[in-house]
């Protein structure tokens, strides 16, 4: 037997004594592979006689059930700011893998990151199969369960069994054999288990597919508590209720419905800007400028959300309902566009031009399209909605006061950067209105994110929420940074400043809002977020002054 041969033997041996001590880890935490291939390369010292004690940590635990698909929430995010079409969106842990021949086809595994010469001293020294994805990304930031950790051990020892099988009668390898043997034998159970657990599986499959048409609903719901105070007002309690019905009745299309109650709790912000006019307040005559987002729900349980989204190809998806919002499905920003997890105020969430806040905030019956092709940079969507399309006077119905209808297209080259351009036309309180925007996000690194919006508008004729004619080019911007562990693990961080409502002719100054919070994520069901604001010249109107505010939310998700 050659050198070459030994010292290949002998590395992979610690390459299995350093994965029992990840597999160990593994019984208490879970941990991502690019972890466990770090805990592998930081353990190639061990020596073969660590294995037995090693192997009797392993003891201490039994194998735990693997998480399934059904015991996972079917939103990724809190229920008050659903993705669009939600439950049609691809999952991740459905995409089809491909055997990966050399590290270098990974495009997220860089020859800098540390699992690198792990990834490829596998493949190159070993011959030990990797799997990727069909995108040609490893992944690795996943959690891994023990049941998966137990099939790449497998693989390895198989490999140990053929380099040994060439050099058995050396006595170091008879009693390499004797530790390997030991390891398997360790094992055994779990592997047993996994046979048992694959078994189920496909009974439980063919079991779903027999009755694939049978729906299936989940409840979900949140409950937004926060307490507020600010200058110029007294101290409130905000408190809003959602309750979301999700049924799928082919695992491929949604029936969505939100019912919503509140207690028409305000702050400070809102107190200013309704003192006269409200022209930017959470629900403006012109735009959505105000401050917190959940204020002003009114008590009484109403249907906020009800419509159904299907999909005539992989990459389009329709949805048609009697009660949709806008900011479901066009405007997103993946740094401001949650009010239960990241900013809570309305203006930082979406363009108040694009975005109509008198059709968001009520909703109304319409359609939104979106064609999203996996692999292109690109993607358009499409919506429109109009608020009265129950009445049969002239002036509303389908076509009439109120409406909106806007495109929006994304381009978004690499996974880092996205830029959406979009359009709405509307009429509003007899009011013609058109709108440029331009929403932008770009992430430094997995916590450091800049993201902007951007938008010019037209309103043109006799607004009959003001009594009077109105002739108006507003614009508006807003910039804003968005942090991830800032000095907490798990911690999600932000700070944004803008203008809604630039223009001349709508007050006699120019509002300006400022928002910093911190969301500290206690649980999977439980978040606490301080959040600061500050607002000048609320309302366009220079007798607001400056006014701030301090709230603590709170979100339950269920």
């Amino acid at each position: 037997m050659t050198v070459t041969n030994n010292l290949q033997i002998k590395n992979l041996q610690i390459l299995v004594t350093g994965s029992l001590v990840s597999w160990s880890i593994l019984t208490y935490t879970s941990i991502s592979p690019k972890k466990a291939i770090a805990l592998t390369t930081q353990n190639q010292k061990t020596t073969t006689t660590e294995i037995h004690q090693i192997s009797q940590l392993s003891e201490i635990s039994q194998i735990s059930q693997p998480e399934t698909a059904l015991d996972k929430p079917e939103f990724s995010q809190p229920p008050s700011q659903l993705p669009s079409f939600p439950a049609l969106e691809d999952n991740p842990e459905d995409d089809p893998l491909k055997e990966i021949n050399r590290v270098e086809e990974l495009s997220d595994v860089k020859p800098t990151d540390w699992a690198y010469q792990a990834l490829k001293s596998l493949i190159d020294r070993y011959g030990v199969k990797i799997n990727g994805f069909t995108d040609n990304t490893f992944r690795g930031d996943r959690p891994i369960s023990r049941y998966q950790f137990t099939v790449g051990l497998a693989a390895v020892l198989d490999k140990i069994e053929d380099l040994i099988g060439n050099a058995i009668g050396e006595q170091y390898v008879k009693d390499d054999i004797i530790v390997v043997q030991k390891l398997k034998r360790e094992f055994e159970g779990a592997l047993k288990q996994l046979t048992i657990s694959i078994d189920t599986l496909e009974a439980r499959n063919a079991e779903l597919q027999a009755n694939q048409f049978s729906p299936t609903t989940k409840l979900q719901g949140q409950q937004i508590t926060a307490y507020s105070d600010g200058n110029r007002a007294s101290k409130t309690i905000i408190s809003r209720t959602r309750l979301n019905l999700a049924t799928s009745f082919n695992e491929k299309d949604l029936l969505f419905t939100q019912l919503e109650s509140g207690n028409n709790g305000g702050d400070a912000i809102g107190f200013a800007q309704q003192k006269d006019i409200n022209l930017l307040g959470v629900n403006g005559l012109l735009a959505n400028g105000g401050g917190l987002d959940f204020t002003e729900v009114e008590s009484a349980l109403r249907l906020r959300r009800l419509y159904y989204s299907f999909r005539p190809t992989k990459d389009f998806a329709v949805t048609v309902g009697p009660k949709i919002s806008s900011r479901d499905f066009i405007d997103r920003n993946r740094y401001a566009n949650k009010e239960g997890e990241d900013f809570s105020s309305g203006f930082f969430l979406n363009n108040p031009l694009v975005v109509q806040n008198q059709i968001d905030r009520q909703g109304g019956a319409g359609v939104a399209v979106a064609w999203e092709p996996k692999n292109s940079a690109l993607k358009v969507r499409s919506l429109y909605i109009a608020n009265n399309a129950n009445q049969t006077n002239s002036n509303n119905g389908l076509f009439g006061d109120t409406h909106q209808g806007t495109v929006e297209l994304e381009y978004s080259p690499r996974k880092e950067l996205a830029l959406r351009l979009q359009y709405t036309n509307a009429e509003i309180n007899n009011t013609d209105i058109n709108a440029l925007g331009l929403n932008g996000e770009y992430s430094f690194n997995q916590n450091l994110g800049l993201f902007g919006r951007l938008g010019f508008g037209n309103y043109q004729g006799f607004n009959t929420g003001l009594n009077q004619n109105v002739d108006l080019q507003p614009w508006t911007w807003a910039l804003g940074l968005g942090l991830k562990n800032l000095v907490l693990p798990g911690t999600l961080a932000g700070f944004a400043v803008g203008q809604p409502f630039i223009t001349e002719g709508a007050g006699n100054a120019t509002q300006t809002n400022f928002e910093a919070f911190y969301n500290l994520e206690l649980s999977d069901n439980l978040s606490v977020t301080p959040v600061f604001s500050v607002v000048t010249n609320a309302d366009n109107d220079s007798r607001n002054g400056t006014i701030w505010q301090g709230t603590l939310r709170t979100v339950i998700s269920f």
